[in-house]
């Protein structure tokens, strides 16, 4: 594996039953930049990362994570990864305190008190920590999903839509704060997002999606410009209407 991608996938396929909900997908993300996955409902997206994640084994094809074959070497990998989903409930009867102090546990994590009050104060969360999640609004059970992400300061971040139910505001300042963290750590970030505006401004590279393969790769400046419209959403929309033009340019 070259060291200049973070992800390497070639020819996987997933199979549910009849249904075949990836087909021949083959993808590099590179090392250090946001990725953007993008596709209309049932592009295959989840079930995608789903396998980048080690949760689903796909039926066929290979998937290279940090150097390392997932399907192989799960466990090698597993510590240097993270993902955030705001369709991911945590445990709904303990606080945020307590379910983050689960999870830094789990990653072996020193000094997890000081870590949980560093991302409570950064995604403001602090006044919140001692209250259930189960009592929590949409938006702020979406920064838990980013605190318990971030916890382990991760070298590959999955996100899917990590700013849903976010008020213009703050999913402004998680941007920012996602930006902040990339340009510290190096991070490589792949990103599931709806929100095309998200996606123009964090992703360096643009992945799209249809029927389970990759009708178009490139930067957002080149896609638009290939598909010859104004913006990343005017794009996504031709793609997920089928329009014949953009299969060509596939």
């Amino acid at each position: 594996m070259s060291g200049d991608f973070v992800i390497e996938v070639s020819g996987l396929y997933k199979y549910f039953d009849q249904v075949q909900a990836v087909n021949n997908l083959s993808f590099r993300a590179r090392r250090g930049v946001t990725t953007a996955l993008l596709g209309g409902n049932g592009a295959g997206k989840t079930t995608t990362i789903a396998m980048l994640l080690g949760l689903l084994v796909p039926s066929q094809g290979q998937i290279r994570i940090l150097g390392e074959d997932m399907l192989q070497h799960r466990y090698r990998l597993l510590h240097r990864m993270n993902f955030s989903s705001p369709y991911v409930d945590l445990p709904q009867r303990l606080t945020i305190r307590q379910n983050l102090t689960v999870y830094g546990h789990l990653y072996r994590l020193p000094k997890l008190r000081q870590r949980i009050e560093e991302l409570a104060d950064a995604l403001n969360l602090s006044s919140l920590l001692d209250r259930k999640y189960g009592q929590l609004s949409a938006g702020q059970k979406t920064r838990v999903s980013l605190a318990k992400a971030l916890l382990n300061e991760p070298e590959l971040l999955l996100m899917d839509e990590p700013t849903a139910s976010l008020d213009p505001d703050t999913a402004d300042s998680i941007r920012s704060y996602l930006e902040q963290y990339q340009a510290r750590t190096g991070a490589s970030i792949l990103l599931a997002s709806h929100n095309m505006s998200e996606v123009e401004r964090m992703a360096s590279d643009v992945i799209m999606m249809r029927q389970g393969q990759v009708v178009h790769t490139g930067t957002p400046a080149a896609l638009i410009s290939a598909y010859g419209r104004s913006s990343l959403e005017e794009v996504f929309i031709d793609i997920a209407r089928h329009n014949s033009h953009n299969q060509e340019q596939a």
